[in-house]
């Protein structure tokens, strides 16, 4: 029998049983994705409650593993359930105060399990690490088959949907968060709205993207010319300071390590060739079933990093009204090292 996520989750709260009715907790307890239903796990095991819209569905999918699937109506089925217990862990931050209120009224003794959420998500299993490198593949398959699809007049708008469209055509069923296409000039705001925006020969193109796969995001941001109309010689200077950043972090961070630390090889290299300042947001981010989740790695955090956490690999340098750069890898940490998910697309500097 295949064992979701759970136990895991049981065994770290400690309460009598878990109650959550969120759509991406309940995805990360039981590898089920439905809009509405709720999931109670107890030392008996882990069940899902959900209507007649999802049901077959989920039977099919959770077939062989530790979770029970069973048709009810939540209102009136979890607040009869929930009268066997006393202790109920509830993830209070995903939760509604009037809904906090009707459990308390109950009598329940509530925990807040936000942070066992946490702290157990930032460990992936073998599954999670299949989905989120299927999601990373399919990313930069897209992006490969983008490139040639390029060409002057288009719009950042227009390269962002050419995108969108092959990475749902190779199989993911939506992005990780809105594609960031940025031309010339734009690529200097780190999140940038992609408007329309024409591209013209010699303009620097910064695309930030992803995908989701079961549930699981992908993250990558690559920068590159559109044409070398000679003039972009401190774009190319500061590429490879910003790429020798990136790289940097996975030959030297290693697990056992301090998240802060990640963020300090990237920061202090940028710094020693008189880019730190410039590089105005931290090193990256945990992913998972959110596209922003722990760890965060910033030089103020204190997370030792462990086998198992998925992050973001990401030094930027921004100058205002000028230029961008950004290089970004979703990577793991795997036998103590880091391992990139990305092996499909160049990181040398692209001129198209």
């Amino acid at each position: 029998m295949i064992e979701t996520n759970g136990k895991k989750l049981f065994d770290a709260v400690g309460a009598e049983a878990i109650y959550t009715t969120n759509d991406i907790l309940r995805r990360y307890i039981t590898g089920f994705y439905a809009e509405d239903g709720f999931v109670i796990i107890d030392k008996e095991g882990t069940r899902m409650y959900t209507d007649s819209r999802y049901t077959e569905e989920a039977v099919k999918a959770l077939k062989g593993t530790d979770v029970q699937v069973i048709e009810a109506d939540r209102n009136a089925t979890a607040e009869s359930l929930l009268k066997n217990y006393q202790s109920v862990a509830v993830p209070f931050e995903y939760m509604s105060y009037p809904a906090v209120k009707k459990l308390q009224e109950m009598g329940l003794n509530l925990v807040d399990d936000v942070e066992q959420f946490r702290n157990c998500m930032m460990i992936k299993n073998q599954s999670e690490i299949d989905a989120i490198q299927k999601a990373c593949t399919i990313a930069e398959d897209a992006f490969n088959l983008l490139l040639p699809e390029i060409k002057e007049g288009m719009t950042e708008t227009e390269v962002a949907a050419l995108l969108e469209y092959n990475m749902r055509k190779l199989g993911a069923y939506s992005t990780s968060f809105d594609t960031i296409v940025g031309f010339g000039a734009n690529a200097s705001v780190p999140h940038h709205v992609t408007d329309n925006t024409a591209l013209k020969f010699g303009d620097e193109i910064l695309i930030d993207f992803g995908c989701k796969v079961d549930g699981y995001c992908s993250d990558i941001t690559r920068t590159f010319l559109f044409g070398d109309d000679k003039k972009h010689q401190k774009f190319k200077d500061y590429y490879a300071h910003v790429l020798a950043a990136h790289n940097l972090v996975q030959e030297k961070f290693h697990a056992g390590m301090q998240a802060k630390q990640a963020d300090l090889l990237a920061r202090e290299y940028l710094d020693s060739v008189g880019l730190g300042k410039y590089f105005t947001h931290s090193l990256g981010h945990g992913v998972g079933l959110n596209i922003h989740e722990n760890p965060f790695v910033n030089k103020r955090s204190e997370v030792i990093m462990q086998n198992g956490m998925v992050f973001t690999d990401e030094p930027g340098v921004y100058f205002a009204g000028e230029l961008g750069i950004r290089i970004e890898d979703s990577v793991m940490l795997k036998d103590g090292d880091v391992k990139s998910f990305m092996a499909k697309t160049n990181k040398d500097l692209v001129i198209l």
